[in-house]
């Protein structure tokens, strides 16, 4: 059984207009999406901006609210869960935020960020115990243990990323929606970064659904890719199969804006 089945799932958002501010269209974001990613593996969802990537991945993390479809984790089907039920499975699933600074709170060190999940979602543990696991965290993406007392501001685009990271696994969750991580930083910190994602995924037998824009970034990092237009799945395949032999145009258009080397 895949870890996650997503079946025809549909996020719409009317658009409002008029004196009364009655709804008179619709926005498509996610129009009847279905896709599976079997446990340990990393699918790659991508598409350009506007194309409903960044709105399937909430949807499915339900963090924005579905209009209709399934998505089943582990068996179990999320969407029609009361919050109070569906509240344990945070614990499983995650999010890495594409804006590693504003997804930070400003105000909090980066040792109350990684200790904040721990407070909500494990109230038993000790103080020792939260003060421990921050600082396995820490040193689990490569930062250094005074970083617990620093403030995001004191930390570079790539280390704030890390730092996102961190606060994602503290749960130990099995499940990581990577929202375009690493779009935001420069080359050579993106294949540090996209490095680092595959290292934690060998060794904590970590799932990922990794959004993105860029094929070349996708193909280096995931399994199955799927591609996305106006709120569809235009193509899905291996990451070879999709780079090497793509099928759709719009999947060529992508692969034709990669810069290629010499």
């Amino acid at each position: 059984m895949p870890l996650l089945e997503v079946e025809d799932l549909k996020t719409h958002f009317p658009v409002r207009g008029g004196l009364l501010q009655r709804p008179v269209d619709v926005v498509r974001a996610v129009d009847g999406v279905s896709l599976s990613i079997e446990r340990g593996q990393t699918l790659g969802l991508v598409g350009e901006s506007g194309s409903g990537k960044s709105t399937l991945g909430r949807t499915i993390l339900r963090l924005t609210r579905a209009t209709s479809g399934t998505v089943r984790y582990d068996g179990l089907d999320l969407l029609p869960l009361a919050e109070s039920a569906f509240r344990p499975m945070r614990k499983r699933m995650q999010m890495v935020f594409q804006d590693p600074y504003g997804s930070l709170n400003p105000r909090f060190t980066v040792g109350r960020t990684l200790r904040e999940p721990l407070e909500l979602h494990f109230p038993d543990m000790s103080r020792s115990e939260r003060e421990d696991r921050v600082a396995s965290l820490l040193e689990k993406v490569d930062l250094p243990a005074d970083a617990r007392r620093r403030y995001p501001h004191e930390f570079s685009g790539g280390q704030r990323q890390r730092i996102g990271i961190a606060r994602a696994l503290a749960v130990e969750p099995e499940f990581i929606v990577c929202d375009e991580p690493v779009s935001a930083l420069d080359v050579s910190v993106q294949a540090q970064i996209v490095n680092l994602l595959q290292d934690l995924q060998e060794e904590l037998g970590l799932t990922y659904l990794f959004i993105a824009h860029d094929l070349a970034v996708v193909q280096h990092i995931s399994d199955q890719v799927a591609v996305m237009y106006r709120g569809v799945l235009v193509e899905t395949g291996s990451a070879d199969q999709i780079c090497e032999d793509p099928q759709d145009d719009y999947t060529k258009k992508l692969l034709s804006a990669v810069p290629q080397l010499g």
